[in-house]
């Protein structure tokens, strides 16, 4: 019978590593950790569906672990760049389809590109990209990049909007973005072309470019 969950490898189970580790396994995965440190081996074990101790320097150490039968192995480990540079070049040996790996610097970026890792994460960076954006806007409750520019927004609905018809508001027009959504806490209410009457505590969920969505927040 064909596998159902998916595999996945997480190499360095430190905070960053960890809690991919942790997340993944509630999804319903089968996710293998390792890490050289013994403690933190020992604080996934039970988490994880395998927690192992292990070099990922040594590529017959990563074979061992069961890593190459992986779908998609992630390498969380940063402080250590050689660590982190072998570990990507030693799942590509044994066959990894995909790999993903943290990256500290742009110079380590450009390493790891080159190593032809799948993707290259700056988890700090982007972190706080994320933070400043919702930090910038008060109205922003969250948001999600979706590549080529385009994000979708997490809008609350302030005092100036309540009351007011989804189609009666300048998004569409003005600022060329589509309401992919009106949340009123876990209830679906509304889209673009609905009658639906903004209240208090909505949320907008908008698509556009950041441009657009930039010049549609000032206005509120």
């Amino acid at each position: 019978m064909a596998r159902q969950e998916r595999l996945f490898g997480v190499i360095g189970l430190g905070n960053f590593g960890g809690t991919v580790a942790t997340e993944l396994t509630r999804f319903g995965n089968h996710v293998i950790g390792i890490d050289q440190n013994e403690r933190l081996v020992s604080a996934h074990a039970e988490q994880l569906s395998q927690a192992m101790i292990a070099d990922a320097r040594d590529e017959a150490a990563l074979r061992e672990a069961g890593l190459g039968e992986c779908d998609i192995v992630l390498v969380a480990m940063g402080h250590d760049l050689e660590a982190n540079i072998l570990a990507s070049i030693n799942l590509k040996m044994i066959g990894v389809k995909t790999v993903w790996a943290k990256a500290t610097t742009r110079t380590h970026h450009r390493i790891l590109s080159k190593l032809g890792v799948d993707r290259i994460i700056h988890p700090e960076v982007e972190v706080g990209q994320h933070i400043a954006q919702v930090l910038h806007n008060p109205l922003v409750r969250d948001y999600v990049s979706l590549g080529n520019g385009y994000h979708v927004v997490n809008f609350m609905v302030p005092e100036s909007l309540e009351g007011k018809r989804l189609s009666d508001l300048p998004h569409t027009n003005d600022h060329n973005l589509r309401c992919v959504g009106v949340m009123r806490g876990t209830e679906f209410v509304g889209r673009d072309g609905d009658g639906c009457i903004l209240e208090g505590d909505d949320r907008l969920l908008l698509l556009g470019q950041r441009k657009d969505l930039r010049a549609f927040a000032a206005t509120l």
